[in-house]
């Protein structure tokens, strides 16, 4: 993409208003637009970023057995009643809305606008499992989903309107359920180490809430964090504070002389939902010998955009956000410093040929500004590699190319530069 074709710009302030480092770095690169509190237009280069989340999330998801489907967002409040929770007092994030009143047979019906679908989706398999043979499925959903938080904050990281992965899992027993419970959790690992923070991220001992004693989040340390964690480093575990008592650690092999303390932010959980959701909506299947059974059932979540922020807190730098090579906008951040040299504005254009005939996701900054300004988007959107064409380049035969993460340059020769990039 030729950045003079970009209809964002970078901006030197974020709103007064922002406050997390996030967002701050988000809206001033143009990645995002902040409609209102807790509510964030993705802009070209942000939906980039989101879309590179979702696809590993995919590719992970879909190497354990899930199959993707779309559930929908409007939600009928019958099936929710069946498990108690379309009441605002038990369950206190709902968006509501109505039928138009001359919408017969339900004028006027009120409808929930979804912030998860447990109920949704037992309801929707009563239709399609009914035998043990229908069981394991894991089936999860990238969807937008809406929650009426009280105190949208911290950027990104809480909001109102939001895309989630959300996968759930039926299993004939239990036994099942633990063994796929933890092919996710190693998935949960993977995914968060192709986005750069699988270091600093602990598989964490929580609360199960409403679902269970016990659940695993999945935290990352960042002074940003609105958790406390404490971290047993041999081990790579941590357990909530909500938790951190003397009998769960006994149970856990931990004591908390092992343990230290940190800020975290959580970017993933998954639940043990036993069978509550499946016998509120009447969901069974027949075993061998003909006898009725409710799945044994699980859900694991990721908020797309709360990973977008993690990563933006954690691998940013005073100049700029970092980002790592799976999920960046572009592999390349191309400059040219061509002024009024035409020269080096056709080799430029030559480079960017290049780059795009071998696959290689390049933002060609052909813009008409000063070097600084060009240097300084380059740092700020953080964008892998940076490669500069210049007069000294040509006239060395070379391009400078800039590894944005270790600031470390180097002049490769174009027979070099594409075995390079793809080594």
């Amino acid at each position: 993409m030729r950045q003079t074709h970009l209809f964002t710009h970078s901006r030197k302030d974020a709103p007064k208003d922002e406050v997390s480092k996030n967002a701050q770095l988000l809206i001033r690169a143009g990645f995002i637009h902040k409609e209102m509190a807790g509510v964030y237009t993705l802009l070209p280069m942000g939906l980039r970023v989101i879309n590179k989340i979702a696809r590993v999330i995919r590719e992970e998801m879909n190497a354990i057995g899930g199959q993707e489907m779309l559930m929908t967002t409007l939600q009928d409040p019958e099936i929710w009643k069946h498990t108690g929770r379309w009441d605002d007092s038990a369950v206190d994030v709902w968006f509501k809305t109505h039928l138009h009143k001359g919408d017969a047979p339900h004028q006027g019906a009120e409808l929930g606008i979804a912030n998860t679908h447990e109920e949704a989706l037992t309801t929707l398999l009563r239709d399609h499992l009914a035998s043990h043979r229908d069981l394991p499925r894991y089936i999860y959903q990238i969807q937008t989903k809406f929650r009426n938080e009280i105190r949208a904050k911290s950027g990104i990281m809480r909001t109102r309107e939001f895309q989630m992965k959300d996968l759930y899992s039926f299993n004939t027993d239990e036994q099942g359920f633990r063994e796929f419970y933890e092919q996710c959790a190693e998935a949960y690992m993977r995914i968060f180490m192709r986005m750069g923070i699988g270091a600093m991220t602990y598989r964490t001992f929580a609360s199960g809430g409403s679902f269970s004693r016990f659940s695993d989040e999945f935290q990352t340390v960042t002074p940003a964090g609105e958790d406390t964690i404490y971290i047993n480093d041999e081990k790579h575990i941590a357990v909530n504070k909500e938790v951190y008592h003397d009998d769960v650690l006994a149970d856990l092999g931990l004591t908390k002389s092992e343990m230290r303390e940190e800020r975290a932010i959580e970017v993933g959980n998954i639940f043990p939902l036993a069978t509550r959701f499946c016998e509120a909506a009447g969901l069974q299947f027949a075993d061998e010998k003909g006898e009725k059974h409710y799945p044994y059932m699980g859900c694991y979540g990721i908020g797309l955009g709360r990973l977008m922020g993690t990563v933006v807190e954690v691998l940013s730098d005073e100049k700029g956000m970092v980002w790592p090579e799976e999920i960046a906008p572009f592999r390349v951040h191309l400059i040219s410093l061509a002024g009024s040299k035409e020269d080096v504005a056709r080799e430029a254009q030559h480079m960017y040929e290049l780059l795009l005939d071998h696959g290689i996701e390049v933002l060609f900054d052909d813009r008409d500004v000063r070097a600084g300004e060009k240097f300084a988007d380059a740092d700020m959107f953080g964008i892998p590699y940076r490669m500069v064409v210049s007069e000294k380049t040509m006239a060395a035969g070379v391009v400078e190319m800039t590894h944005r993460s270790t600031g470390a340059t180097e002049l490769v020769p174009e027979s070099g530069i594409i075995t390079r990039l793809t080594s």
